[in-house]
C-alpha cells in the first residue's frame, strides 16, 4: 500500500458512498485510478465490505462510553460471545495493559447505559469493568 491507498482509505472511511469522481479529484489521480485501487483493495481483502455512518445529530442523542474490562483466566472467547450478542456494544477490542478488553458502547440514555455495563460486569467470566462516558469527539474515521 501506498500514499495514495492509505489516503484513499481515509476518505472512504469518512464517506463509503463518495462518488469515484469526487475521491479521484479529492487525490489528484483519475476515477479510473479509483476504481482500479478500490477494486484491488477488495481483491487483497483490504476493503472487506462496507457499513452504515449514522448522523451527528443522531450520535450527539446517544451516550457513548468506554468499558473497560477485565477477564478471569481462560474466559475471554465466552466473553467475546456474550458481549457480541450486546447490540448497543459497537466494538470489541483484546488490549495490553491492566484491562484484558475494551468494548466502545452507545446507548440512547444514561440509565441504559447504567444497565448495559451491569450486563457486561454480570457476565460470567468478567471480573470487574471501569467505565469511561465519552464527552465528546474531536474526529472519527
Amino acid at each position: 500500500m501506498d500514499e495514495i491507498d492509505r489516503a484513499l482509505l481515509a476518505r472512504l472511511r469518512e464517506n463509503a458512498r463518495d462518488s469515484t469522481a469526487s475521491l479521484a479529484r479529492a487525490l489528484g489521480v483519475s476515477r479510473t485510478t479509483v476504481q482500479s485501487r478500490i477494486a484491488r483493495l477488495e481483491r487483497l481483502k483490504v476493503i472487506c465490505g462496507y457499513t452504515v455512518r449514522t448522523s451527528e445529530a443522531h450520535e450527539r442523542g446517544l451516550v457513548r462510553a468506554l468499558v473497560m474490562i477485565t477477564v478471569g483466566p481462560k474466559q475471554s472467547a465466552a466473553v467475546e460471545a456474550a458481549v457480541r450478542r450486546m447490540p448497543d456494544v459497537r466494538a470489541l477490542h483484546s488490549v495490553s495493559g491492566p484491562f484484558d478488553m475494551i468494548a466502545e458502547a452507545a446507548a440512547a440514555s444514561i440509565g441504559e447505559m447504567d444497565a448495559l455495563i451491569d450486563a457486561i460486569g454480570g457476565l460470567e467470566g468478567v471480573e470487574r469493568t471501569t467505565s469511561s462516558v465519552i464527552l465528546s469527539t474531536k474526529f472519527d474515521r
